[in-house]
């Protein structure tokens, strides 16, 4: 006979059919209950201790549970190990419930829906996709964050632009109809980019599709959610998820984290807003130069003006996370030190708006204008909130005397209570002798008069027993009980009526968030340019000429800005990059370690630098607006998705191919050493001559290939560079100095030994070196380009060959044979 299932638990069955892919975490009292497969698996995942309802019955429930006050932790760490969570709470009072409890999903917690501060000032961006069947533009991709109400959609051509998207997204959670995707598609996402993949089913847009995923999710007010804005990539820089890696960035390659990245270097924000903005700004420079200069206008007066930049930085100190608090506001979560915090950031926006009218600036005159005071908001919380009020809105102390007269009425008594209470103390301690005799309150026993262990015989006989504790007994009297009456009444009517102004104010502020939205994006790009002219000044960067009308490069000392920031400003060793109108391509050559690879990613970051209106690290700069930036620098496997370094090397290299332009930047380094060394060779000399005959990008081409260095004979547009070293008393030292010509060498058993690679081992390949050198072989190029033999024939392999062929095996003696296998041997 199957067991009977309880009204409770068909309750969370019911529930439980509408969310079978989340964790149910289903109020019963002062826990969170878990049963079934998500105790066990939550168990596992949590470390909760395991039990089980109805454990005398011949299947008992699996069961785990969390105390309620500290069930955020949990969901927290269910969410970011990339489960879903569902909260089931009681929507009644168990007391006055009639029957059963009556409980709901009141949200759902998902990785990408997560909007809990502690996560730290990035976004987390909830993404949507759709295909559209169109012919140029097959999928359509939308994104939001609800923590700041951001939402955006573009259209997109192929998959592989989609999941590069998604990686620049940098999204936890993706959001499509369950027949969209492939089965390679879908393992591509889940396996290679890590994200989650929830299924809904309504709406044809992405867009459609999102805020139906949203509203089913999140079950409460979304005011604060942004009408979603049109973008396209090519609007910005071009760059994919793999050239930002190589980079660094946003996330350094080690750790992930924002240390030693170009983000890192220009964070000298001081709000949440500007944090997050400036990273949007590195990841999307633009390619307006009307807009970039505008930026450069504006970094360009606050270096200018020191000490205006000072009390704007004061004032920016002051503003708290207003894209956040909107958001609070709109979800019916904000608490009192919520109010506080906006009105204090309302009051820092006058001194803000003073520091920019007085630089007189006109490129700042339209940011001048956006910075809505916001004074109506910031009256309300200022004459409603008591600056000291707690967090939590249902114990009262929150709103300010004065504000509301009965409020005021009901403190008045709680004030005469008070003065009535230590009155009665002190009567009745004087009365009965009882030194130590008071008066305490709790919330389970409300007042009475504590007496102590030693002094209960003084106890008079109208105090009236209430409890026994081990050193002491609580007493009340009918004196005390009827004070104490009209205190909790009063008590209790003051709170609700707290609670019901706040919520009222709450409510009021709701029609703010508009507002409050357009100025915290205005703060935030003040901050951004506010951090780009600190940085600048810090590091003695100077302004870049941007043109469209030229595609010259003239960089006069440039530097690696992240690299120079982190060591010693004296041993860095800077570098020009040159690269006139005639010239679209340098072969770089030199070895190892000597900064070939940090002269490229030098010419990469100026070029973002300067496209996002930053100052750039040079003596000086002069660069045309550029459309897109493709590297392949350093090699790694994709082991994933299976493919070797060189499959990994020759994608990136075809979609630089396919999707550069003239305007574009190209960075390869060590193309083609993934494979076999003439394959290596002729597929890297066929890529060079494609680039420069086919698209003239602007190109930078490390090879160890030395032979490709002879190409500047017959590529006009093509120029050797090589690292200077100095050779002296066989040792050698890196100068990290970018000289004209080619390298001689490639000094790899230089590099080898600064490795630390055994003596003996060292010594053996100086031998085997020179040997191979002796035989000098070569690569031919004829005039069309062709390659000819690699090899001259060597003599010694055809008298090595008669040697063998002239032996008598069958009348050598074993000790001839011995000798002459040594004499063979020799020659080899």
């Amino acid at each position: 006979m199957a067991d009977k299932i309880s009204p409770g638990m068909q309750q969370y069955l019911d529930i439980k059919k509408d969310f079978p892919d989340a964790f149910l975490l289903f109020r019963m009292g002062d826990f969170y209950e878990l049963f079934y497969e998500d105790a066990v698996n939550a168990a596992q995942i949590l470390e909760l201790t395991l039990t089980s309802r109805n454990k005398t019955s011949e299947n008992p429930v699996p069961m785990a549970g969390v105390p309620h006050h500290t069930v955020a932790e949990y969901i927290e760490k269910l969410v970011a190990l990339g489960y879903k969570v569902a909260v089931a709470d009681q929507m009644e009072d168990p007391k006055a419930a009639k029957g059963i409890v009556k409980r709901a999903v009141t949200q759902v917690i998902t990785p990408g829906t997560a909007v809990d501060e502690r996560v730290g000032n990035d976004n987390n961006f909830l993404v949507a996709l759709t295909r559209t069947g169109g012919t140029d533009k097959d999928f359509e991709l939308a994104y939001v964050d609800l923590a700041t109400g951001e939402s955006r959609f573009t259209e997109l051509t192929d998959f592989a632009t989609v999941a590069g998207e998604i990686s620049n997204l940098q999204a936890r959670e993706i959001v499509v109809a369950d027949d969209m995707l492939s089965a390679d598609e879908k393992q591509f996402l889940e396996k290679q980019l890590n994200v989650l993949l929830s299924v809904e089913n309504e709406g044809t847009t992405a867009t459609d599709k999102l805020m139906a995923y949203v509203e089913k999710t999140q079950l409460r007010d979304l005011s604060h959610l942004q009408t979603p804005v049109r973008y396209a990539l090519t609007d910005f820089l071009q760059m994919d998820h793999a050239t930002k890696t190589a980079l660094e960035l946003t996330v350094n390659k080690r750790e992930g984290k924002k240390y030693g990245t170009l983000y890192g270097l220009l964070d000298a924000t001081k709000t949440a807003m500007g944090t997050r903005l400036l990273r949007t700004w590195i990841e999307r420079p633009l390619i307006n130069l009307s807009e970039i200069t505008q930026r450069q206008e504006i970094v360009t007066s606050f270096i200018k003006n020191f000490f205006e930049r000072a009390d704007l930085i004061e004032a920016l100190k002051g503003v708290y996370d207003l894209e956040r608090l909107a958001s609070r506001l709109s979800f019916g979560k904000a608490v009192p030190v919520d109010l506080l915090q906006l009105a204090h950031s309302l009051g820092n926006v006058p001194a803000i708006k003073q520091v920019l009218e007085t630089l007189t600036d006109e490129n700042l005159q339209p940011l001048t204008e956006r910075l809505d005071t916001l004074t109506d908001l910031r009256a309300l919380i200022d004459a409603a909130i008591d600056p000291a009020a707690a967090r939590i809105i249902t114990d009262g102390n929150i709103i300010k005397t004065g504000y509301d007269t009965q409020l005021d009425k009901y403190r008045e008594a709680l004030t005469h209570g008070t003065q009535w209470i230590a009155d009665l103390e002190a009567t009745e301690r004087e009365k009965t002798g009882i030194s130590g005799l008071r008066i305490d309150y709790n919330r389970q026993d409300g007042y009475y008069f504590h007496v102590t262990a030693s002094q209960l015989t003084s106890v008079p006989a109208h105090f009236i027993y209430k409890k026994a504790l081990k050193n002491a007994t609580r007493y009340t009297t009918k004196e005390l009980s009827e004070i104490e009456e009209t205190m909790l009444e009063a008590r209790s009517s003051s709170s609700k009526l707290e609670y019901d102004i706040f919520q009222s104010i709450r409510n009021e502020s709701l029609q703010y968030i508009p507002r409050l939205q357009k100025l915290a994006a205005t703060i935030a790009e003040i901050d951004c340019l506010q951090s780009l002219a600190t940085v600048a000044e810090t590091h003695g960067y100077v302004r870049p000429q941007l043109t469209e009308n030229s595609r010259e490069v003239t960089i006069i000392a440039g530097r690696h800005a992240v690299i120079e920031a982190v060591m010693s400003a004296q041993s860095y060793v800077p570098n020009d990059v040159l690269l006139p109108e005639t010239t679209d391509m340098q072969l770089i050559t030199g070895p190892n370690m000597s900064g070939k690879s940090t002269y490229m990613r030098q010419l990469a970051l100026t070029v973002v630098m300067a496209q996002i209106g930053s100052f750039v690290a040079a003596d000086s700069a002069a660069l045309p607006v550029f459309d897109a930036i493709f590297t392949r620098i350093g090699a790694s496997d994709d082991l994933i998705s299976g493919e070797s370094t060189f499959m990994v090397e020759m994608s990136e290299a075809n979609h630089a191919i396919q999707q550069a332009t003239s305007r574009s930047l190209i960075l390869f380094d060590e193309l083609g050493r993934g494979t076999a060394t003439y394959d290596g060779m002729a597929l890297a000399q066929a890529i060079i001559e494609y680039i420069h005959e086919h698209i003239h990008a602007k190109t930078l081409f490390a090879t160890h290939y030395h032979e490709l260095t002879a190409l500047d004979k017959t590529l006009s547009q093509l120029t050797n560079v090589h690292v200077a070293t100095l050779e002296k008393n066989g040792e050698v030292t890196f100068l990290h100095k970018i000289a004209e010509g080619p390298a001689d060498k490639s000094y790899g058993i230089h590099v080898a030994k600064i490795a630390g690679l055994p003596q003996t081992l060292l010594l053996r390949a100086d031998i085997i070196l020179q040997k191979l050198e002796n035989q000098a072989p070569e690569l031919a190029l004829t005039a069309d380009n062709e390659q000819l033999s690699l090899f001259e024939p060597d003599p010694s392999a055809d008298r090595l060959k008669n040697e063998i062929a002239s032996l008598d095996i069958l009348n050598l003696t074993p000790l001839e044979a011995l000798n002459k296998l040594q004499e063979l041997k020799d020659l080899l």
